[in-house]
């Protein structure tokens, strides 16, 4: 199995007949994803290399059966793309978007939270199920299929710290970016929960970063909840204090949000924190053996 994308998916980018859209979703599709349609309003009866371009993402969903939508939608109209997908009955709403207003992104995931549908993203990398479905930018090239769960707030760590997984031979069942803005559509817990559930996922690594309490809520939830093992990496060791770095939300307030603060809430509750992605790997092979 796998969580969020797989073989059932039929994916519809909101944003194909642009640059990048249109780039990244014949990309998904050439590693095997089902990409059934586009969106882009005013070209609804045009196609992208024979993939059918609509007007809505209703008639995306009524004409082709899309489940999954992604959102490759300039920042100023990404979070009514992400509200139209969603009132379009869409399960999964994958927003790649960088640089949606924060207000905007508050409005829609309060929204969107209310009735249960799942939102990744914005600022994000996507969600790959290695040999099953890509919706996103994340290289297909490094994964191999297993039964390792990944969630990371950082998308370039994803790269790294799944090739180092696939160079030990340890294969994912889903790695997730959830991104690093100030309000994401689903945060640590949502994705572990979903991990706790999946049968085929044996063990899960989280990828943190400096700034905010994800970490130490998710240390909690694990603690209190979690029936699978979970290593951890957080990002920002070295980082100076005050400083942001990288995402939105990775910025530190006093001694709240550090890297040792965050790792030391971690191993609280029982999760090994690996100091560097090589050693999250070695972490991963201790913990199946153990």
């Amino acid at each position: 199995m796998s969580i969020l994308v797989d073989n059932n998916t039929k994916l519809v980018v909101q944003g194909l007949t642009g640059r990048e859209g249109r780039f990244h979703g014949l990309r998904n599709r050439n590693y095997g994803t089902d990409l059934v349609a586009g969106v882009t309003p005013g070209k609804g009866g045009s196609d992208v290399e024979g993939v059918p371009v609509f007007d809505t993402v209703a008639e995306a969903v009524t004409e082709a059966g899309a489940n999954t939508s992604m959102v490759f939608v300039p920042p100023p109209f990404a979070a009514d793309a992400i509200l139209e997908a969603y009132d379009a009955a869409i399960d999964t709403i994958i927003a790649i978007t960088e640089g949606i207003p924060a207000m905007d992104m508050a409005r829609a995931v309060s929204y969107i939270k209310s009735d249960g549908a799942m939102l990744i993203g914005p600022n994000c990398p996507g969600v790959i199920s290695p040999g099953k479905a890509n919706v996103g930018i994340i290289p297909g090239e490094v994964c191999e299929p297993g039964p390792i769960g990944l969630v990371s707030r950082s998308g370039t760590l994803v790269y790294q710290i799944v090739h180092e997984l696939s160079q030990k031979h340890l294969g994912q069942s889903t790695c997730v970016g959830i991104g690093g803005d100030p309000i994401p559509g689903s945060d640590f817990i949502d994705v572990l929960a979903e991990f706790n559930e999946d049968d085929d996922t044996e063990l899960v690594v989280m990828v943190g970063e400096i700034g905010g309490d994800a970490e130490e809520r998710a240390a909690a939830w694990v603690k209190d909840h979690m029936t699978k093992p979970v290593v951890a990496y957080i990002a920002g060791f070295t980082a100076p204090e005050g400083k942001r770095m990288g995402h939105a939300g990775a910025i530190i307030s006093g001694s709240k949000g550090t890297a040792s603060a965050k790792a030391e809430a971690l191993e609280a509750a029982g999760i090994r924190v690996g100091r560097n992605p090589t050693e999250v790997a070695e972490l991963v092979v201790e913990a199946r053996s153990s």
